[in-house]
């Protein structure tokens, strides 16, 4: 009777707080599911049942499908260079830890994550300017023709990669030197006494170790690239102003076609597309982490 009262008292405890969860992010989510059914327009009253035509209609959808290709070569472009660089990173912090400097290096590289997003992007679309950014002009220096960066397409797709993986580097060696340092120290030293290496130790200790921590950083990397929005909003803007004419995003295809097109169904479909992917992509990531560690 006492561990029962125990349990409904724990069960009512977290009651509200997973009534506010479950209307800040379940309700959202199950709205759009509905959404996605219905030709939805802000300025018809008539909102009729379509079913699955929405989602039919993306297939032929050349401005989505571009979207689509984009936001997916960005989320990986991000994760295959956030995760390698971000585990050196916070492999050489850690072993520089009684150093006086190892706070001002986990501030500096921490710093781009909190930097407000909008400034960041203008910043680094200096850089990256055809005629005044720095970045052409130590190009021009060495003897290398200058690029358009921002103009060219597949330039374009770089810049924001770069740009993403600079604000993400931060979180993720921050959650990598925690890891590091929940690692048993005396594994590090029997390796030591059998003649392995630093890197050989990295490599066949270390990086197994962290497989919990490298699937988390994965996830949240792989989420936050597909929904890139403001770095192509700011960095792919074409000679005329208009942003994200040059790299095409989901999110922004979404807004435009809610905002501008006043089809929220549609938009409302495309947002179920990207959260299936996100889905999908996430249990892969898990499977495939758990298969490693079986083997």
């Amino acid at each position: 009777m006492l561990k029962r009262k125990r349990f409904l008292f724990a069960i009512l405890a977290i009651l509200p707080t997973l009534a506010i969860f479950a209307y800040v992010r379940l309700y959202p989510i199950a709205d759009t599911l509905r959404l996605s059914l219905f030709q939805w327009n802000i300025l018809s009253k008539n909102k009729p049942f379509i079913g699955l035509a929405n989602f039919r209609e993306l297939t032929g959808d050349h401005l989505f499908l571009d979207a689509l290709v984009n936001t997916t070569i960005i989320a990986f472009g991000v994760l295959i260079l956030t995760i390698p660089m971000a585990l050196i990173i916070a492999a050489l912090i850690f072993h520089r830890t009684r150093s006086r400097m190892a706070g001002f290096y986990e501030t500096a590289v921490f710093i781009p994550h909190v930097v407000s997003l909008v400034p960041a992007a203008m910043a680094w679309k200096w850089i990256f300017d055809a005629r005044l950014g720095p970045l052409n002009a130590m190009l021009t220096f060495f003897g290398i023709p200058a690029q358009n960066w921002l103009f060219d397409p597949v330039l374009s797709v770089i810049c924001i990669i770069v740009l993403c993986s600079w604000q993400a580097l931060g979180y993720a060696v921050l959650i990598y030197l925690v890891g590091f340092k929940s690692l048993p120290v005396s594994l590090y030293e029997a390796a030591k006494l059998d003649g392995a290496s630093g890197p050989q130790s990295f490599w066949y200790l270390s990086i197994p170790m962290l497989k919990p921590i490298t699937l988390y950083v994965s996830v949240v990397t792989l989420v936050s690239g597909f929904n890139v929005y403001a770095q192509a909003f700011v960095l792919a803007s074409d000679a005329q102003g208009a942003p994200g004419r040059q790299v095409r995003v989901l999110v922004l295809d979404m807004l435009e076609n809610s905002f501008r097109n006043y089809r929220v169904g549609y938009a409302a479909s495309e947002a179920v597309v990207l959260l299936v992917i996100v889905l999908v992509l996430t249990l892969i990531q898990f499977s495939m982490l758990r298969e490693r560690g079986r083997a």
